[in-house]
C-alpha cells in the first residue's frame, strides 16, 4: 500500500504533518491555524475529509496552536497525553480527546501510529512512527539527541521527517542569548544539522526513498546550505528541505514486500546514544 506524506509547515512559526493512504490521513501536530491548514491542504488536492486523528508530540505552541479550532470543527479525534494536554492548557471537546502510550500502536483504519518518548524539553514528548502494510513513516522533530529509540525506528523508515534545525557555528556566532543557545544545542533541545547528518550517514536504511528535513531555525540555518550538505550523501535517497513559509509537495512513499514495524520494549526512559 502507498502512503502520501508532506509538510504542511514546519518551523518554530508552526508544525503540521500529513500522513495519510487512499482513504484516511492523520495529521502530525497542529501548529498552523484551521485556515491556513484548510488552505494548504486544498492547494495540494488533500481533502480534510480523509483527515481522521491528529496526534500530538508535545504541549510547545508552534505544535498546538491549531489544535482547538481544527479539532472543533471537523470534529477530529485528538490523540494527547494527559500531561501535554495539562501543561499546554488545551481545551479540547472531552469526547474527542483520546489518550496514547509510549509503545502501544494506535489503528487509525489502515495506518497504525506508534508514539515514542524522546528527549526534549516539554512535558511529556513523543515522535511518531506511522506505518501502513509495508510503509513506515517516522516524524522526528524536537528531538535533543538522536537517542537509540530514534536510531532504532529510524533504521525502519521508508521516509522520514528529521530535524535539522540549525548550524552549529550560526548558532554560537550569532545574537542570541547564552542561555538561549544552550537550552537550542543541549540534550533537550534540537538537533544540530551535522547530528541530522551523523544520523542519515549511520543508520539510513536502503530501501530509504524520502528524507524531509524539519524544524529549520529561521535565524540559525539556511536551507540551501543544509540541503546542499545532505545532498552529497543522498544516494538513492531524495533530500527534501521543509519550509516554514508554505507546504512541500505531496510525496509518493511505497514500500517494498511486507515490513512489520519491529517496536521495541518500552524502557523507562529515552536512552542516549552518542553519535560523534
Amino acid at each position: 500500500m502507498s502512503v502520501f506524506i508532506s509538510s504542511l509547515n514546519s518551523g518554530s512559526n508552526g508544525n503540521c504533518y500529513y500522513i495519510g493512504t487512499e482513504n484516511e490521513a492523520v495529521l502530525i501536530d497542529a501548529g498552523i491555524s484551521c485556515r491556513e491548514t484548510e488552505r494548504r491542504m486544498k492547494r495540494l488536492g488533500l481533502e480534510m475529509q480523509k483527515v481522521k486523528a491528529v496526534f500530538i508530540s508535545h504541549e510547545h505552541t508552534d505544535h498546538i496552536s491549531g489544535l482547538p479550532v481544527l479539532s472543533k470543527k471537523y470534529q477530529l479525534p485528538v490523540f494527547i497525553t494527559d500531561s501535554t494536554q495539562k501543561t499546554g492548557g488545551v481545551r479540547l471537546d472531552n469526547k474527542l480527546v483520546h489518550r496514547f502510550e509510549a509503545g502501544k500502536p494506535v489503528q487509525i483504519g489502515a495506518l497504525s501510529v506508534l508514539p515514542f518518548q524522546k528527549f526534549h524539553d516539554a512535558g511529556d514528548p513523543h515522535s511518531f512512527v506511522i506505518s501502513s502494510s509495508s510503509v513506515n513513516i517516522g516524524v522526528f522533530t524536537d528531538i535533543g539527541v538522536a537517542c537509540k529509540e530514534v536510531v532504532h525506528y529510524f533504521k525502519q523508515c521508508h521516509a522520514a521527517f528529521l530535524e535539522a534545525n540549525y548550524d552549529r557555528d550560526m548558532l554560537m556566532n550569532g545574537n542570541y542569548p547564552l542561555r538561549l543557545k544552550k537550552r537550542i544545542s543541549g540534550g533537550e533541545g534540537h538537533l544540530s544539522n551535522l547530528q541530522a547528518l551523523e544520523l542519515f550517514l549511520n543508520y539510513r536504511p536502503a530501501h530509504m526513498s524520502h528524507l524531509i528535513l524539519s524544524h529549520l531555525s529561521e535565524k540559525n540555518n539556511e536551507p540551501n546550505m543544509v540541503h546542499d550538505l545532505f545532498q552529497k550523501h543522498s544516494g538513492a535517497t531524495a533530500i527534501i528541505v521543509a519550509s516554514r513559509y508554505k507546504e512541500t509537495d505531496v510525496y509518493h512513499i511505497q514500500g517494498e514486500g511486507r515490513a512489520k514495524l519491529l517496536i521495541r520494549k518500552k524502557p523507562a526512559k529515552p536512552q542516549q546514544l552518542k553519535l560523534f
